[in-house]
């Protein structure tokens, strides 16, 4: 799964490249074309006009000079073409080929001398490649006239023809992008999931796979004839049994708290805490176990307010679980340190090792149900990777707040904030 996986994201962007360039070249392809139906377009209209011109001069109407006024009397007078005639003349046949944009006119002879046109037509439109000309002179002129047409805005016109296209092309690449870093995302989120579920049955396995091999050995002895005889050894092992026991009920216990938090089955007793007492009373139940990995638990009991609201059981679980994080990931004569001060109307509550540390990616993961911290050379680290979501999870419940700041091979200080009760 581990080689499969590079392969399956290296082909699923090679293809999304692939579709990009296709809609791509298919939407340009579509402008070309649009491109070319436009030109076309005004080009058959040009023609029509053309002819309807040709026609009338033919039948002896002539032009309408711009130097005249065009009075009423102008208007009707019989052979003559005037500019709202071209005008309309011209408006007709573009819209009947679909294009409906506003344009400007102008007529010239053959010594380029304006004949007729529009009111908005400007000298410069001649220069624009995108003018359109047409010659009316017709088959039995003998003078030769061209009508320039101006179509102004033609990108709406394109628009207008490639709006929904464009939309469209647009909308269901994001869906593809989208769905694609989905998948990504998913899969990474699975992957994850796979190695966190091995870890996590691998360290279960270890954690009952020693108790439940000493309970065996010790009952296989409470069997033995010299153990029967002996009420010393008997208690001996019956000691072993109950305290193996006790550390597996104690591992149970922790899955099943995980579990009741992801339910969020777990009611808070809240009441008035001295942190000082409860930190005095769990470094002293602690001095044991630190003595024996040749450790040494400082107190730094700084806050004058240091009375708030929690439940007693879970507050103390979360000061001992970060302790005993502290000690576990702790390098040779490990030295931690328990701070409190005031900060406002808060209490902050430090934890500060001289341990291996983390990366920064640790730090972002480390409150995740079943991550782990990579432990370099250390191999006698245990756990399910419970204690720190368990940590996080009823600090939250708390309404209260932690922060880590940790560096590798430069220790962590994990932080705990929580309101001073005020009543």
């Amino acid at each position: 799964m581990k080689r499969l996986f590079p392969i399956i994201i290296t082909l699923t962007i090679i293809s999304l490249i692939g579709i990009i360039v296709l809609q791509i070249q298919w939407i340009s392809s579509a402008i070309r074309l649009k491109q070319d139906q436009y030109e076309q377009s005004v080009q058959t209209a040009l023609e029509s006009v053309k002819d309807s011109i040709v026609f009338r001069k033919e039948s002896g109407v002539g032009f309408m000079n711009n130097a005249r006024t065009e009075s009423k009397k102008d208007v009707s007078t019989p052979n003559i073409l005037t500019r709202p005639e071209i005008k309309y003349l011209i408006r007709t046949e573009l819209q009947y080929n679909g294009i409906k944009q506003k344009f400007e006119y102008n007529i010239i002879n053959e010594a380029a001398a304006p004949i007729m046109y529009s009111a908005g037509f400007r000298t410069e439109y001649l220069d624009d490649p995108s003018l359109f000309k047409i010659n009316i002179s017709g088959r039995t002129s003998s003078t030769f006239e061209t009508l320039f047409v101006y179509i102004l805005q033609p990108q709406k016109y394109f628009m207008n023809q490639l709006l929904f296209m464009l939309i469209g092309a647009i909308i269901f690449t994001s869906i593809i992008i989208a769905a694609f870093f989905l998948t990504i995302r998913t899969m990474l989120t699975q992957r994850k999931l796979s190695e966190i579920k091995s870890d996590f049955i691998n360290n279960m396995t270890h954690e009952f796979k020693t108790p439940i091999a000493t309970i065996q050995l010790a009952s296989d002895a409470l069997r033995n004839d010299k153990v029967i005889q002996n009420p010393e050894e008997i208690m001996n092992y019956t000691s072993i049994i109950k305290e193996e026991n006790r550390r597996m009920h104690k591992q149970v216990e922790r899955i099943l708290n995980a579990a009741q938090l992801e339910k969020d089955d777990v009611k808070l007793q809240l009441k008035e805490l001295d942190v000082h007492a409860i930190i005095e009373k769990l470094i002293e139940n602690t001095q044991l176990r630190a003595e024996e990995i040749n450790a040494t638990l400082h107190k730094e009991l700084l806050a004058s307010n240091y009375i708030i609201k929690a439940d007693e059981v879970h507050f103390s679980n979360i000061i001992f679980n970060l302790m005993d994080n502290a000690l576990k990931y702790a390098k040779e004569n490990p030295e931690v340190t328990v701070r409190t001060e005031n900060f406002g109307q808060s209490l902050h509550i430090k934890f500060i090792d001289n341990g291996i540390g983390m990366t920064k990616e640790t730090v972002n993961n480390i409150f995740e149900k079943f991550y782990r911290a990579h432990t370099g050379n250390k191999h006698n680290v245990k756990g399910f990777g419970l204690g720190l979501t368990y940590v996080k999870n009823i600090i939250d419940l708390h309404e209260a707040k932690i922060s880590v700041d940790s560096k590798i091979d430069q220790g962590s200080v994990f932080t705990i904030i929580f309101p001073i009760n005020q009543a």
